[in-house]
């Protein structure tokens, strides 16, 4: 049967290991309020899905992300301008920017990077905030968290021109094995989406095999990309359960000890307090 649109997936039965969503969006997710995101961590918990990071795209989110990391000690925060809202980015929304990243519950500068797909914003603008931003990830000691969208070559470029960040994380990664390579000598994590699970993702998968598993990470990016067989469905935090595990069969690995894996990953990236792992 053809998935129904708005109704969300069935929470999958738990992991055998806690794990963690690196990137969602609460927020768009429907969470207005603490109860809200209370019931999304709760259903989450059920997965097996012990904390997540909720990511920022605009200033409005940024703010929100950190209030709702006050809200529930299962919930990190990100923030940044996203590349398709760069066109305006003011000294204002510098400082403020500065002043989120500073809050102890922030544990990533993004996502930020560069998205050539749509024409939301000039490449030029684009590429002057991604440095901006990698700067500010360097002055925090937190997380680079990086949006490429058709933008490999260049976001690899400034990130060497630029000098990277101690830690930089590929979310929702998309390149292909030799993009991967390239990543992963760089010592970049590559974050996971469900669009490892997608039938037309075939170098995409390729890539996922060839990874080191202590450069893993897995991600929702709620309340996109779902994976199969609930594709077009809306995705939340427990959806990363069903990414996991399909992860763990492409590599041919137990889902437990890749779960622990990812989950100490987890805790070095993002610096959590959160007991994750066995």
């Amino acid at each position: 049967m053809t998935p129904r649109k708005g109704e969300r997936p069935p929470v999958p039965e738990p992991l055998p290991v806690p794990a963690f969503d690196a990137h969602t969006h609460l927020e768009a997710c429907g969470a207005e309020n603490a109860a809200d995101v209370k019931s999304m961590l709760d259903r989450a918990n059920q997965a097996g899905v012990a904390c997540v990071v909720t990511v920022a795209d605009a200033m409005p989110e940024a703010r929100w992300a950190v209030r709702a990391s006050t809200w529930d000690d299962r919930v990190y925060a990100a923030v940044a301008l996203h590349p398709t809202r760069t066109k305006d980015f003011s000294e204002a929304d510098r400082a403020e920017l500065t002043e989120l990243a500073a809050h102890p519950r922030v544990v990533a500068i993004g996502e930020t990077g560069l998205d050539y797909y749509w024409d939301y914003s000039p490449h030029e603008a684009q590429q002057e905030a991604f440095r901006w931003h990698i700067e500010l990830s360097k002055r925090t000691g937190k997380a680079l968290m990086i949006h490429d969208r058709e933008a490999h070559e260049d976001v690899l470029r400034i990130l060497d021109e630029q000098g990277a960040p101690p830690t930089v994380v590929f979310h929702s990664f998309s390149g292909d094995v030799d993009f991967a390579r390239r990543c992963v000598e760089r010592g970049f994590v590559l974050s996971l989406s469900g669009t490892i699970t997608f039938r037309n993702a075939t170098a995409l998968r390729e890539a996922a095999r060839s990874v080191p598993a202590e450069q893993l990470l897995v991600e929702t990016d709620a309340p996109f990309l779902t994976p199969h067989p609930f594709r077009g469905r809306p995705n939340e935090p427990y959806c990363v359960a069903y990414t996991l595990r399909a992860l763990a069969e492409l590599r041919g690995v137990d889902v437990g000890d890749l779960a622990t894996t990812l989950a100490a990953t987890a805790k070095r990236v993002f610096g959590m307090t959160v007991p994750l792992g066995r």
